[in-house]
């Protein structure tokens, strides 16, 4: 987004300001009647032009009394002899929600907030004039603003095309927005076969969404395992074990059987089945090192997705170890050279 990085003080000097100056334009009248004389030498220059206090207590006082100023003229605008359009006005609208994010109010007093008590990144608004840009990071760059979607057909003998650009806010995480994207696609009847998509937008549901709901083979590197057992290379992982879905149990690499299953779980990216083994099973296991690290000699429990989705990322997990694979995959290459 084409903003100015500023801090916090400067960002809500800089809300009142603005909205000042659209109700100055919108209702002259009507606002000259309700400005204190000293709002003009507090918010008539932009606030990157303005000396504020280097001490940390008189800044804090700086906020704070920015914060009554900003709620004063909120509760104007609010009252019932100001004009309900007044409200309506984007500055003043902006004012308000920077008040929520900045603020809290307490027996009647307006005080700024401790770090802690903000909104996450993903919610906060960084600029007066676009409410809408968000700070985002992906490896080791950071920026404030949107991030881009693209979608380009890639067939080794034609052109490449765009067919589908997606904006979204640089707080999105792509996972987020596979699923957009091909609805998208779908809208404009332009769905590929084959849809050879970055890690970021890839990963068991999607697998089973895009094949169920549109008939695309989604391709792109499956998360790997994470598991210490995964990181150790000599550990048992949850492709050693086997799952018998229609019976509902899980057999151990040493023949061992799970003795509950729960279908009540449930993680950030969906619900899961919950096989745990038995302690007296585990507990004399000559290979439970390998298994698991458990200190009070609990058994291991094994998490999964629901069959489809557990299925499907096997399947690509084993797939994307293979040549065939990687020659496939690399038609991809070059659509983010293509727009830089």
């Amino acid at each position: 987004a084409a903003v100015r990085e500023v801090n916090r003080l400067e960002s809500v000097v800089e809300a009142v300001r603005a909205a000042l100056n659209a109700l100055a334009v919108a209702a002259p009248g009507w606002l000259v009647e309700r400005t204190p004389p000293e709002w003009f030498d507090r918010y008539s220059a932009r606030p990157e032009d303005t000396k504020f206090p280097s001490r940390w207590a008189a800044r804090l006082s700086h906020a704070e009394q920015v914060g009554q100023d900003g709620m004063t003229l909120l509760r104007a605008v609010w009252s019932v002899d100001a004009p309900a359009w007044l409200r309506e006005l984007p500055a003043v609208e902006f004012l308000r929600q920077m008040w929520v994010q900045e603020y809290q109010v307490s027996g009647g007093e307006v005080g700024w907030r401790k770090p802690k008590d903000c909104p996450p990144g993903r919610l906060r608004i960084r600029s007066a004039y676009d409410p809408d840009a968000r700070n985002g990071a992906k490896r080791d760059r950071a920026w404030c603003g949107y991030k881009v979607h693209l979608t380009e057909t890639c067939e080794p003998d034609a052109p490449h095309l765009i067919t589908e650009v997606i904006t979204t806010t640089a707080a999105t995480a792509d996972i987020q927005v596979t699923d957009q994207i091909h609805d998208a696609l779908a809208r404009r009847d332009l769905l590929p076969d084959v849809h050879l998509v970055d890690a970021g937008y890839i990963d068991a549901a999607h697998l089973v969404s895009a094949r169920r709901d549109h008939g695309i083979e989604l391709v792109g590197p499956a998360s790997a395992n994470t598991g210490w057992q995964a990181a150790a290379h000599n550990g048992y992982t949850i492709d050693d074990f086997t799952v018998d879905w229609d019976n509902r149990q899980v057999t151990c690499p040493n023949g061992r059987t799970s003795r509950q299953w729960q279908h009540d779980g449930r993680r950030s990216s969906g619900p899961v089945i919950r096989a745990r083994f038995s302690p007296a099973d585990c507990r004399p296991c000559p290979s439970r090192d390998q298994c698991t690290r458990g200190v009070t000699y609990m058994g291991r429990e094994i998490t999964l997705r629901h069959r489809d989705e557990h299925e499907a990322l096997r399947t690509a997990r084993q797939e994307q170890q293979t040549d065939p694979w990687k020659q496939r995959y690399g038609h991809r290459a070059g659509i983010e050279g293509t727009i830089s």
